[in-house]
This record gives structure tokens, sequence and C-alpha cells, in this order.
């Protein structure tokens, strides 16, 4: 990247943006194109000036900071968003970076962090602040949930082979009453309408190979 960094401040208050372009543009790296106060705002300002990175708070008026970050990345793939927040709920951090957010930091951030990490978003790289970090790790190392019941799945498995149910009734030992009902709550659990599509998630989602 040569030149420096265009930066898009989304914040719904003045004062704090204030603060923040006077900090980027004290070190000469950056040139802030745009202000915004919301998640529509700032939308249409990606759409008028190219922004290198986004600076955004999520918790936003009129569209929330994650359907803001998902509608950037598709009128402004290039852009990079990191999240500057007060909060850094799990579901929060998780959020945002499943959106397409490049990274997470806390607004009690020190001058020179923020700086890095701007700098370190622009490049493309990703950027947590510790707290936000320790949150994405300790939901990664959760033990995943049981999304189907050890008979459930064996039911499945039956059924991507082919059986009927009054074939998998046999093989389970079970009636075929049974074996509706297991594949009713099947459906449910993986958010299918019918075996065909059962099979194809659980395929999807890793639980057969």
């Amino acid at each position: 990247m040569t030149g420096p960094v265009r930066v898009l401040l989304v914040d719904d208050h003045p004062v704090y943006r204030d603060g923040l372009r006077q900090l980027l543009d004290s070190t000469g790296d950056f040139t802030v194109v745009a202000e915004a106060g919301d998640g529509l705002e700032a939308l249409a300002w990606a759409r008028r000036e190219r922004a290198d990175v986004v600076l955004m708070d999520l918790r936003r008026p009129r569209m929330d900071g994650v359907t803001a970050i998902r509608r950037l990345a598709e009128i402004a793939p290039a852009t990079r968003v990191l999240v500057l927040s007060t909060y850094g709920a799990d579901d929060e951090v998780l959020s945002a970076i499943e959106a397409g957010a490049v990274g997470y930091l806390l607004k009690d951030a020190s001058r020179a962090d923020l700086i890095s990490a701007v700098l370190a978003a622009a490049r493309g790289e990703p950027v947590l602040s510790p707290p936000a970090a320790r949150r994405v790790l300790s939901r990664i190392r959760e033990p995943a949930p049981e999304v189907l019941k050890p008979r459930e799945l064996e039911l499945l498995r039956l059924v991507a082979g082919g059986a009927t149910n009054r074939e998998a009734a046999g093989r389970l030992f079970v009636s075929e009453a049974t074996v509706k009902a297991h594949l009713l709550r099947i459906y449910e659990r993986l958010g299918a309408r019918d075996r065909a599509s059962a099979v194809a998630e659980a395929y999807r989602r890793g639980l057969l190979t």
C-alpha cells in the first residue's frame, strides 16, 4: 500500500469521532475520508469514498454494526473493518468476526495500540485486543454441542445408505413409528425439510463422512 491509509470513522458520538480524527491526523499515516453516525450512513459513504479501513462501533442506531459489516463486505470487499467498541461480550466479538471484521479492539486501548491496529488492519492482518482474543479462544475450546443423539445419528447413517423406514426399523429393532419420530427430530435439529436435505446437511456439518 502506498500513501496514507484511508479511514472511515463510524460512531454515533461526534466528540469521540473528533478525538479519533485528531489522533489519526497527528501521525501523518492516515487520511480520514469520512465520518458516519450509524451503519446506513457508513454504507452511503463507502459507496462514495474508497476507504482502506472502517473503524466501527457495533452498537449503532438505524443499523447495527454486524449488519453493516456484512453489507460493507458486499459493496466494498477490499475495505477492512476494525471494530472499536466499549463492549467485549463473547457473542459480539464472534458475530463481528463471522460477519467479516478483520479485528476487534476495545475503546480503552492505548493510542499506540490503536494506531498499530489500524495499520495492521489495512494490511489485512487480524487484530484482536487481549480480552477479545481470550473470548474467542475460550469459545473455540468449548466442546461443540451435541447436534444429534447417537441413536439419531445411527438412523441417519442408515437413511444415507438408502434404507427405507421399514428397513431402518428392522436394523434398529424399533417400530416404524419410532423411526418416523426420530426423523422428525433430526429434521428439526438440522433445519431440514426431508430425508435428502437432512443427509446433505449432516454431510455439510461433518456429522456424516
